[in-house]
């Protein structure tokens, strides 16, 4: 058994949303020698020091004494960076009121499936630096703070907004997360990795079934409207797309997550909230902003929408 993160300097990096992925990072950036902490919920009482139990790839063990930072402006003034792993839909609530409450010049990162949240975010963010992520690692959550990484994955960071991040953090993330790069144009790669999730969250939920059930050619008239459309959309937002690119990477993370359960799936059968409004939800605002109709996204968006409303979400 490993252990690092022991008590010292208080954190400059924090993570908020002690999910899965944010326990993953948190146990990469650790590791990487960093000071990180995780903000606990706002009304959950908790502060102090928690113990994350983490399981690597190759069954290794790591236990890592890590602060938990209460909500407030003494806790969070001094952060150098803080990390948003929340649900897509959470991301605007959840960093609404700890805004005001950080260093001017603490840069934010967002890490979550679908796309749309940081928009409605810039305005809020009085000049800080913002940058968008998205991961591919998988991470499964066994207890509240034990955490097994079931996967590998790529994982792309990118500015978009504000100041850019400092040399010494981007490192200190892409060295910290096995298998990261910088991207200078995120959003196409956002847009990817949307296109992915535009297809298997809802397929996958709506037909219950594993993600390798989509590679069956009963599915493809459904898998290929959903891309054409989505690159329609994307050429009018500036991004140019290749659809048949995207066939091939949506054909590959289908294969090679095939036994798995999507979260939108996983989601509607513990009748929590899905992200299908950052995901299906996105492409139909911005066609509907550049006046192009998605049908095939519109019906996939209506049925989780009522699948949703009878788990009464």
């Amino acid at each position: 058994m490993a252990a690092r993160g022991v008590k010292g300097d208080p954190p400059r990096i924090a993570i908020l949303g002690a999910g899965a992925v944010g326990q993953l990072l948190c146990h990469q950036l650790t590791q990487a020698g960093a000071r990180v902490g995780l903000i606990a919920r706002p009304g959950s009482g908790q502060a102090g020091r928690v113990t994350l139990d983490f399981t690597s790839l190759d069954n290794s063990k790591y236990q890592h004494s890590i602060a938990l930072l209460p909500q407030d402006a003494d806790a969070v003034k001094d952060l150098d960076l803080l990390l948003v792993c929340v649900k897509a839909y959470q991301v605007v609530d959840a960093l609404t009121p700890l805004l005001p409450k950080l260093a001017a010049d603490c840069q934010l990162v967002l890490m979550h499936n679908g796309m749309g949240p940081y928009l409605t975010l810039l305005p809020k963010l009085a000049g800080r630096g913002l940058t968008l992520a998205t991961t591919s690692q998988g991470a499964l959550r066994q207890g509240q703070w034990q955490v097994t990484q079931t996967g590998p994955g790529l994982t792309q960071l990118g500015w978009i907004y504000g100041p850019m991040m400092s040399e010494q953090h981007r490192a200190l993330l892409l060295g910290a997360i096995p298998d990261s790069q910088w991207c200078e144009a995120i959003l196409p790669a956002l847009w990817q990795k949307l296109a992915v999730n535009a297809v298997i969250n809802p397929l996958t939920a709506i037909y219950k079934c594993r993600n390798g059930e989509l590679s069956r050619e009963s599915f493809r008239p459904l898998r290929e409207s959903v891309l054409q459309e989505l690159v329609q959309v994307a050429a009018a937002d500036g991004i140019a797309l290749d659809a048949h690119a995207l066939g091939e990477r949506l054909a590959s993370v289908i294969a090679l997550t095939a036994n798995n359960y999507s979260s939108m799936h996983q989601d509607l059968a513990h009748g929590r909230r899905t992200e299908i409004e950052e995901i299906n939800g996105f492409i139909l605002s911005r066609a509907a902003l550049h006046g192009i109709a998605a049908p095939t996204n519109l019906r996939l968006y209506r049925e989780i929408k009522r699948l949703q409303a009878l788990s009464g979400q």
